[in-house]
């Protein structure tokens, strides 16, 4: 069965954000805003809930993590 979790990571250079499948090379679609790419993550793929990558540092991680949308 293939992976479906969707990835929302955040393209510094380009300054937006690519939702990816598990092990694909190159982004589904790209957003502006993470919420945005967030949003059509769930829609590309609805039964997933999608990890996205934290942008900043926290308490309980930093850029390297993936946390679930709130």
């Amino acid at each position: 069965m293939p992976d479906k979790r969707m990835y929302v990571e955040k393209r510094v250079a380009e300054g937006d954000y690519a939702i990816r499948r598990a092990g694909s090379k190159r982004a589904s679609d790209v957003k502006p805003t993470q919420k945005k790419a967030i949003k059509r993550s769930k829609k590309l793929e609805p039964k997933s809930k999608p990890r996205v990558e934290r942008v900043r540092k926290t308490k309980k991680g930093g850029p390297d993590k993936w946390r679930s949308p709130s």
